[in-house]
């Protein structure tokens, strides 16, 4: 008989609150930050409301959609709709079994409501609050749901189709990062750039408050990354926190460089961001690589995202936070990488440079699958949304600002 252990139990419930700290108030800083002074509050108040809303889209049909018994590979069924059966003192042995099955919920919950905010960061400043609620709603069912069951869904011997050919995701590479990083660029191209961009200067209004939030997240996400491991001990806890700050530390050191060397100076803001990019990239990998590939993976995601920020300016498109140049590009080379540096006696399955190449092909199969099916699912959702409620604030409320327009508040009485 399993039984449930309390140190177990109390790392996912520790690593679930460290985990809802990284959206409120981490990302809600952070990006709150970025933007100019007259859309701060509107930009928090996307995180903020996602912790209501998602929570509640979880509880009556998200977690069943995304772990509830197989359906096919595909989607789970409705089981444990309303949290039906989802016991909160006797484990469920497809997903962590020595801790309370509400426990792994909860846990899995978090994951579920930070996504949405971090996909419309590609958009803010602009996006109707109204149509924003629906959206993270409709998402989070249709994309998001689907894909963590893909990557994660488990009953006996039946699988998410993803994880049954050996997908290798140990917190959310494809989950999380990908699916809002593709997103994201889907929504930058349906809803159009800013008003006055690139022609006008939309530089962060408080940089000091994105630093915070960015140093949330990264407390945030040993939550993230060693609570994936459902459980403190057997060492895959430990050795999933000690690669996710190796890997953080060497994205923000490349990007900190990358950028000096471009630009002719290092700005903490490059340092943050890197920071973040190399926490996005060592996501699916930290449960399956040994300290080296974390290194290796930090390194090539501060250079490879700070490349897409660049690139960005380049190409024209408003990815206003950057979502994909981040998460979506960090995203891609933390799948791609894991896959390359999985070492077997971590993880159980050695990559390529073990002499594995077939893992590297299931990596990068799960890749095109999940970008494809996040994209084109997002356009088509925004495109219905835009037909019938309409996406973006019309131009004189944009100059206003949102803070005024939708909600009648203001950050700052000055």
């Amino acid at each position: 008989m399993v039984v449930v252990d309390s140190g177990d139990t109390a790392w996912v419930l520790t690593s679930s609150a460290i985990l809802l700290l990284m959206t409120v108030p981490g990302l809600a800083l952070f990006f709150g930050g970025l933007v100019r002074k007259k859309n701060v509050l509107s930009t928090l108040m996307q995180s903020f409301i996602a912790a209501g809303a998602i929570t509640i889209q979880w509880m009556v049909i998200g977690y069943t959609l995304a772990f509830g018994p197989d359906v096919h590979g595909i989607i789970g069924d409705l089981s444990w709709f309303m949290l039906n059966g989802v016991s909160f003192d006797t484990p469920n042995p497809d997903y962590g079994a020595t801790v309370p099955h509400q426990a792994f919920m909860i846990f899995q919950m978090m994951f579920a409501i930070i996504t949405p905010p971090l996909v419309t960061g590609a958009v803010v400043e602009r996006l109707k609050f109204s149509t924003y609620l629906v959206f993270i709603l409709v998402w989070t069912t249709i994309v998001y749901d689907p894909v963590a069951h893909w990557a994660w869904g488990v009953t006996g011997d039946h699988k998410g189709w993803m994880n049954g050919m050996g997908l290798l995701d140990f917190a959310g590479g494809t989950v999380v990062e990908m699916s809002c990083g593709l997103s994201a660029l889907a929504a930058a191209f349906v809803i159009g750039r800013r008003r006055g961009y690139p022609h006008e200067p939309m530089m962060p209004h408080n940089v000091t408050m994105a630093v915070t939030g960015a140093g949330l997240l990264w407390v945030g996400w040993f939550g993230f990354n060693a609570g994936s491991a459902i459980g403190a001990g057997g060492g895959r806890a430990t050795a999933a926190f000690v690669d996710t700050h190796i890997a953080a530390a060497a994205g923000s050191m490349l990007w900190l460089f990358a950028e000096w060397w471009y630009r002719g100076k290092p700005t903490i803001l490059g340092a943050a961001s890197g920071a973040v990019a190399g926490l996005v990239a060592i996501t699916p990998a930290c449960g399956f690589v040994v300290t080296g590939g974390a290194l290796a993976i930090g390194l090539v995601a501060g250079a490879g995202c700070y490349s897409a920020v660049v690139a960005k300016g380049k190409l024209g498109y408003d990815d206003t936070l950057d979502t994909f140049g981040v998460h979506g590009v960090g995203g891609i080379l933390g799948i791609l990488l894991t896959g390359v540096f999985a070492v077997k006696a971590i993880g159980g399955t050695d990559g390529l440079i073990n002499g594995n190449a077939g893992q590297s092909f299931i990596q990068i199969k799960a890749a095109l699958a999940t970008a494809a099916y996040c994209f084109v699912a997002t356009f088509v959702i925004l495109k219905v949304l835009d037909k019938t409620m309409g996406l973006r604030v019309d131009e004189d409320e944009e100059e206003q600002g949102l803070d005024l327009v939708l909600h009648g508040e203001t950050g700052y009485q000055m």
